[in-house]
């Protein structure tokens, strides 16, 4: 009998070692590797095993032969695949994520592995089981295979019945709409709790559903692997083979996966290359918004984001995104405060930045951030610093992005820097006014992407002035073109292009 060996395996890269380091010698990751045994004497294919066991059971039952070898085939008579329809999760937000181009054309492809992670409660349950009801009571009739392997059957189904997901996606109440949602969606709904990975894929045989869904892959271990389930090893294994399973049978499986403590996917790296689309489920539990955004899409961009919110009754879907967390027009001037309407993929929302100074120590000023660039704002500090003659060594800054948003791309430059001149001088912008900028090092503006669709929602949701970079007249579009946006509004909106950071500050009164 061949000996078993144990390596030590890191789980940033993947690379393994002969014996325990502190830090992995690849990577540079500390603590980072985990022991794991490997039977040298094992010759046959890892998955091996689920063919054999996934040909067996679909043999002759209409299942899918995957057990016969790939062959090379040139390149032109290899089939696209464009004619694969997408699976529609009944979810737009999360359709929107998932990608593919037009609205009709949105949703899981079939045969795709896609791993979605968040912090615990989150909602990652809560939206799949939404989607799955969602695909289920569909005029479509997705057929769905629920797996949850850390509760009953008997909770998920008390936690469906509670959330009324069917009517809440389509904006209605629950009581109003009555059962007929539900009724349609239990004939295509399976659930299943079970953490065994033979007999999920046994269940996957007899249902066959179109999409499948594990909640959560950490728990799900393979008895033929010497390892406690959750461990790398386990982790790893099962991944792969639910992986397999989605590519041989086109069914597409969606699995959710736990974060550690600094926000990454539990588990090895690899994880990320095995499956076809990584979502990260974002936001602070203790707001109401949550942002689904794609890491990692081979079916579409990455640049999308859904947004969702937290209600009594489960996750409703904010189509509009825009104003999600800005500041309502008719509260009055606050120092400190400035909306950027930022851009995400196709869409743009009206974010409210808010910044705050206290006194502090000069040389051990703090520079706090939540939701925004901490490098980013310790350069904006400086260029007020050097261009605007502020003294803002010996002075505490706190910056964030309100209702738990992200804000990273370099638009919202000039509503950061306005934020905390504002509350520094205890000055603020007129109402009804929003600014997007990028600021450069030398205090200049610089042009930002999709000035247009920056003002028409600006000016849709009722603000009327913007200040944008640029100037009065530039043979290259700049504020000119800004301007020309402007009468083709409906709702006339004031542009107010700056090219500094003085004139920017000029603003605040």
């Amino acid at each position: 009998m061949a000996r078993a060996r144990q390596v030590f395996v890191c789980r940033a890269c993947g690379s393994a070692q002969g014996r325990w380091l502190g830090k992995c010698p690849d990577c540079g990751t500390w603590d980072a590797l985990e022991a794991e045994r490997v039977d040298t004497g094992a010759k046959r294919d890892p998955q091996k095993g689920l063919v054999e066991a996934w040909t067996a059971l679909a043999d002759g039952e209409g299942g899918v032969a995957v057990g016969a070898a790939a062959e090379a085939k040139p390149i032109a008579e290899v089939g696209t695949g464009e004619g694969t329809p997408r699976i529609a999760t009944g979810v737009g937000e999360l359709d929107r994520v998932l990608g593919g181009g037009a609205e009709t054309a949105r949703g899981l492809v079939p045969g795709s592995a896609v791993l979605i992670g968040g912090a615990p409660g989150i909602g990652k349950s809560t939206l799949l089981l939404q989607a799955a009801m969602a695909m289920a009571g569909g005029a479509a009739g997705t057929r769905v295979l629920y797996v949850s392997s850390e509760e009953s059957a008997e909770q998920v189904k008390s936690r469906a019945e509670r959330l009324g997901a069917a009517a809440l996606l389509r904006g209605e109440d629950a009581a109003s709409s009555g059962t007929r949602g539900a009724s349609s969606g239990t004939r295509n709904l399976f659930l299943l709790a079970d953490t065994n990975l033979a007999r999920i894929v046994e269940q996957t045989r007899k249902v066959m559903p179109a999409v499948l869904v594990i909640d959560s892959v950490q728990m799900v271990y393979k008895s033929d692997v010497p390892a406690a389930p959750g461990s790398l090893t386990q982790l790893r294994r099962c991944c792969a083979e639910l992986t397999f399973l989605a590519k041989a049978s086109g069914i597409a499986v969606v699995m959710v996966g736990h974060i550690t403590k600094d926000g990454q996917l539990a588990g090895p790296r690899l994880l990320e290359h095995l499956v076809d689309a990584v979502l990260s489920f974002e936001g602070d539990r203790y707001h109401a918004h949550r942002l689904v955004r794609a890491v990692k899409n081979r079916f579409g961009t990455t640049q999308e984001i859904g947004i969702f919110e937290m209600t009594g009754a489960g996750l409703r879907e904010v189509p509009e995104g825009a104003g999600v967390a800005a500041l309502d027009i008719g509260q009055g001037r606050r120092p400190g405060s400035v909306v950027c309407p930022a851009v995400s993929g196709t869409r743009c929302m009206l974010v409210e930045v808010q910044a705050l100074t206290a006194t502090g120590f000069v040389g051990a000023a703090k520079r706090k951030t939540s939701g925004l660039d901490p490098s980013r704002v310790a350069m904006l500090v400086a260029v007020l610093e050097q261009h605007a003659e502020l003294r803002l060594a010996d002075r505490d800054i706190f910056a964030s992005a309100v209702g738990g948003v992200r804000v990273v791309e370099p638009a919202s430059d000039l509503a950061v820097l306005l934020a905390v001149a504002g509350a520094h001088l205890r000055k603020s912008l007129p109402e009804a006014t929003c600014a997007v900028g990028e600021v450069g090092l030398g205090g200049e503006m610089r042009p930002v992407t999709q000035v247009e669709m920056r003002i028409r929602e600006a000016a849709r949701l009722g603000y009327r002035r913007v200040i944008v970079p640029g100037r009065k007249r530039s043979a290259r579009g700049g504020a000119e073109g800004a301007e020309k946006i402007a009468e083709r509004v409906a709702d006339k909106i004031e542009i107010v292009p700056v090219r500094s950071v003085g004139r920017a500050m000029e603003e605040l009164g």
